[in-house]
């Protein structure tokens, strides 16, 4: 299943952060941000919880950019 998100970030290299740090998540299969458009999209393994995972992704981000944002 696929699914996208509205983010807020600051930069690229930020959002290139962020699409990192949710790849490595849990449930995830893939993961592509955004910058111009501030979206994530979000590919996720079959079975997952999507929002139990995105919860997590969204803790992953904040790991490595604090103020981010991933409206779910």
């Amino acid at each position: 299943m696929k699914k996208s998100y509205k983010i807020e970030v600051d930069c690229a290299n930020c959002a290139d952060k962020m699409e990192q740090a949710a790849a490595k998540t849990e449930g995830v299969k893939s993961a592509v941000v955004n910058f111009m458009t501030l979206k994530m999209n979000v590919e996720f393994e079959e079975g997952a919880d999507c929002k139990a995972v995105m919860q997590q992704v969204l803790k992953n981000c904040k790991k490595v950019e604090d103020d981010c944002e991933i409206y779910i």
